[in-house]
């Protein structure tokens, strides 16, 4: 009797198909919101730094999903011609905290670009709207003004830098060029003096050790920094000694602090400061107005790209001395101060209130009367400001990456100004709230990209909108 064959049908490749370790090839279709190079494989989606569109190259894989794997190069076998063949960094495929570095700029502009366009376009109300070249940085390089790094290693060998993508393993990012030189500098001096003092370095795991963090920030006006040391406990000893050792070596160091965090998440800054210095901020600034900067002021990481962006708003908000505006998620005042000589009146909303007295102090310093702060909910806020019967004329809006809320711009519709400007750091985001706006009544006339963060895949937009005729709320 004959055995009856059955036919071997090809096991279909499952999604999670690729393990870690796997060595693959992978042919890069386009950059995602995080700059990284898709493609596909086997079915699966594979993400990975530092290859661009156009590229072939193998990859290992490092994190295996059902759906999506992330992945390091390992060799381009066919390089893009936009490919820098010597970037400014040697490590951005192992912090990946700028995988646009091997890109040449103008390439990056217009992949920001088409990142751009690619959100805006999913709303049909949107599907017009002129989305212009990107206004590049003043500098691709070195503009950084801020970083927040952490401490990591042993005290005979320290480590600064910053954590590798979903992991815990701080990468030393030693002379990163993306920071301003300055800061560059001083984490050498840091080193040789946690090494030279014995400072006892903190440890995630065992949660021994005293320095944590190391925050510093650079105003490029003065040429001077002010480095805030973050520790598991108030020592003095030990940081007393480290910042007058830093001084001595950087003496462009005019401001020193502790900070306690003894928390054991990863939120950097904890309650309490101790200045070493009597001096306790420096003072950074924007074309014509001056900000002082403290341990938590929130400060445009890039000062040139800033004032551009600035710039670019103060122009669309054309104003002739007569308007009322309010700027909702005003921060320090930057953008409130940079429009009061322009306006009538300005209102700055924010719901931080150390952000409100910085903003009040800054007001000072320049001089501005024209300007008042307020702490709260925006909401409550631009409800209180209705109900008083004052006319709006411009809304500026500046929201945090999530975007605003669905009812905060029903409130802002509400006040019925002219006009609206969204200054955003998402492109998703905003588009999301340009087309409610449009629901509201308010059409996005244009919309303008400022590349604030060259060599990552963050992008600045600004767009301006205005109220349809007849729709005076």
């Amino acid at each position: 009797m004959k055995r009856k064959t059955v036919a071997r049908q090809e096991k279909p490749i499952s999604e999670a198909s690729l393990k870690k370790g796997a060595l693959i090839t992978l042919s890069v279709a386009y950059l995602d919101e995080d700059g990284f190079g898709v493609g596909e494989h086997e079915g699966t989606q594979v993400k990975a730094p530092c290859v661009f569109p156009g590229e072939k190259a193998s990859v290992r894989i490092e994190t295996a999903g059902r759906r999506v794997c992330y992945a390091k190069p390992v060799k381009i076998l066919e390089a893009s011609p936009d490919r820098l063949k010597r970037p400014a960094c040697k490590v951005c495929a192992e912090c990946e905290g700028c995988p646009l570095m091997a890109l040449g700029y103008p390439a990056q502009l217009r992949q920001k670009r088409q990142l751009v366009i690619n959100e805006i376009r999913k709303f049909p109300p949107l599907s017009r709207v002129p989305i212009h070249e990107p206004l590049p940085s003043p500098s691709p390089l070195g503009y950084r003004n801020s970083a927040k790094l952490v401490v990591s290693g042993t005290f005979s060998s320290p480590v600064i830098g910053i954590y590798a993508r979903h992991t815990h393993n701080v990468v030393d990012i030693g002379d990163c060029p993306l920071h301003h030189p300055l800061i560059n500098k001083i984490v050498r001096a840091i080193k040789l003096g946690i090494t030279k003092g014995k400072v006892p370095v903190y440890h995630p795991r065992t949660e021994n050790g005293l320095l944590r963090y190391v925050v510093i920030r650079v105003s490029e006006a003065e040429g001077t920094a002010m480095v805030v040391f973050v520790t598991a406990w108030r020592s003095y000893n030990e940081i007393h000694h480290l910042g007058r050792f830093l001084m001595e070596q950087v003496p462009e160091v005019r401001v020193v602090a502790q900070n306690v965090n003894a928390s054991t998440g990863n939120v950097v800054l904890g309650q309490e400061d101790k200045f070493l210095t009597k001096q306790k901020t420096i003072t950074e600034r924007l074309g014509e107005v001056a900000f002082a900067i403290s341990p938590r002021s929130f400060f445009q990481v890039n000062s040139g790209g800033a004032s551009i962006l600035y710039g670019k708003v103060r122009e669309w908000a054309d104003m002739t001395g007569t308007e009322t505006v309010v700027d909702l998620y005003c921060g320090v005042g930057g953008l409130s101060l940079f429009l009061a000589n322009g306006a009538k009146a300005v209102h700055g909303f924010e719901i931080v209130e150390s952000a409100v007295k910085d903003a009040e102090q800054n007001a000072k310093i320049n001089r501005i009367k024209n300007c008042r702060f307020e702490a709260g909910d925006a909401g409550k806020l631009l409800e209180e400001l209705r109900e008083e019967g004052e006319s709006v004329d411009l809304v500026v809006l500046n929201p945090p990456r999530k975007g605003c809320e669905e009812g905060v711009l029903r409130d802002v519709a509400a006040l019925g100004p002219n006009k609206i400007i969204y200054v955003s750091c998402s492109p998703q985001s905003l588009a999301r709230d340009l087309a409610l706006l449009d629901k509201l009544g308010y059409h996005t006339r244009e919309i303008q990209p400022v590349d604030m963060f060259p060599n990552t895949a963050h992008i600045e937009n600004v767009a301006v909108m205005m109220r349809a005729i007849g729709n005076r709320q």
